[in-house]
């Protein structure tokens, strides 16, 4: 799955509290970006949400009983503590995090806590006098100092009707920690990478258009995969039915003239790659209303070139990308054409793939590419495009990281 948390693993602990509702949009948020999250259910938690609920949202076994001899024979609260890439408790509770500073392992939860080598991160949640009471403030800074991250409490109302700090952090702010987290040490954090993908569509009436088969599905891996290193990702698309590709920004567009204008727009950039469809031609004139046929011979269209998007970015003078990447959609002499298109487009490399029928490429689900480049040529086998789109993006970050090392 591809996502800004695409391969991380998290153990989610909830404890008890009204606020342990909010961990299970918390799971499926985790789990559209990618990540793959195992849980932790408290008996106190277990009093307002079921593990059945978790379990579905989670898509694996809910844990919870420290002294259940099957899952210590399958999994064992050692393993279950340390296969984590984080360990999150949300909501967490004043009870919880009085167990953590005070190192008790009473329960699977605070036994977990206690053996894991992993990092911690907290999102409190409680009365806002418990939130004020010296022994939770001290039990917080003990925490803090200890290296455990914390996500609020916020201000608000709370579910005893008082108004103070103490809720629960939203759902979409712990998403957003648990994200800057894994991204600030990525090999591609603070770079802004624009993508474009899919067909462009070219109106001939209201109803007609010129377009071309592409779904966009290599574009949007690729897109997914930059974000998932780190990058701020801004894709450009054109119309497919796909859905928007987590952590990454979408602008939508037709024409090929509304995609160049769009990929000004988000300049500047760090990284191009083009891999939109891009038709060629658009009518000269396109009429305002249905054309009929009437009983009369055909149109006769006169076609106009479209502006060249991935010429335009790499000819850039003040805000030119430092790499800009093309794709050479092909159906003969693949890589001589390849390497006449990167000459002429001035782009810094350029992928090319062989979309000839019997390939099905466009609109499918596997690719096959030849990279080319200033250093020489590299070729991927045909694989599902989500693994071209990682192999790609990994190869952009080396680039980056080997020019600063």
């Amino acid at each position: 799955m591809s996502g800004t948390l695409a391969g991380k693993r998290i153990l989610l602990i909830i404890a008890g509290g009204i606020a342990a509702y909010k961990s299970l949009d918390l799971i499926r948020r985790l789990r559209e970006r990618g990540a793959r999250v195992r849980c932790i259910l408290t008996a106190g938690g277990a009093q307002f949400i079921t593990p059945l609920s978790v379990s579905s949202l989670s898509g694996d076994k809910v844990y919870g009983d420290l002294f259940s001899l099957t899952d210590e024979a399958e999994m064992g609260h050692i393993r279950l503590s340390r296969e984590a890439d984080l360990v999150v408790v949300a909501p967490a509770t004043a009870d919880l995090m009085a167990k953590m500073a005070a190192g008790l392992a009473g329960d699977l939860a605070s036994t977990a806590l206690l053996a894991t080598d992993k990092p911690v991160m907290i999102a409190p949640a409680m009365n806002v006098q418990m939130w004020r009471a010296t022994a939770t403030r001290r039990n917080v800074e003990i925490l803090e100092a200890r290296g455990v991250l914390r996500v609020g409490p916020e201000e608000g109302e709370l579910a005893c009707g008082e108004e103070g700090e103490g809720r629960l952090a939203e759902v979409a702010t712990i998403t957003a920690a648990i994200e800057h987290f894994f991204i600030a040490g990525a090999p591609l954090a603070g770079r802004h990478a624009l993508i474009t993908a899919g067909p462009t569509v070219e109106a001939i009436d209201p109803v007609r258009y010129l377009a071309n088969r592409s779904s966009g599905k290599q574009g949007y891996g690729i897109a997914a995969a930059l974000a998932a290193l780190g990058a701020r990702t801004t894709l450009i698309s054109g119309p497919t039915a796909l859905a928007d590709p987590p952590g990454v920004a979408v602008t939508r567009v037709e024409s090929a003239r509304e995609m160049l204008a769009a990929s000004l727009a988000a300049l500047p950039a760090d990284i191009a790659v083009c891999v939109a469809a891009v038709c060629d031609w658009r009518v000269a004139q396109t009429a305002d209303r249905k054309m009929k046929k009437n009983g009369v011979r055909p149109p006769a269209f006169e076609l106009v070139e479209n502006p060249d998007i991935l010429a335009t970015l790499a000819g850039r003078e003040s805000d030119r990308p430092a790499l800009v990447v093309g794709f050479a959609a092909e159906t003969c002499n693949v890589l001589d054409n390849a390497r006449a298109k990167r000459r002429a487009k001035g782009c810094d490399w350029i992928v090319a793939n062989d979309v000839g029928g019997e390939s099905g490429v466009m609109g499918g689900e596997n690719n096959a590419i030849h990279l080319i480049g200033p250093q020489g040529e590299e070729s991927s086998p045909d694989s599902p495009k989500p693994d071209i789109s990682r192999r790609l993006a990994q190869r952009i970050a080396n680039h980056f990281q080997a020019s600063v090392s």
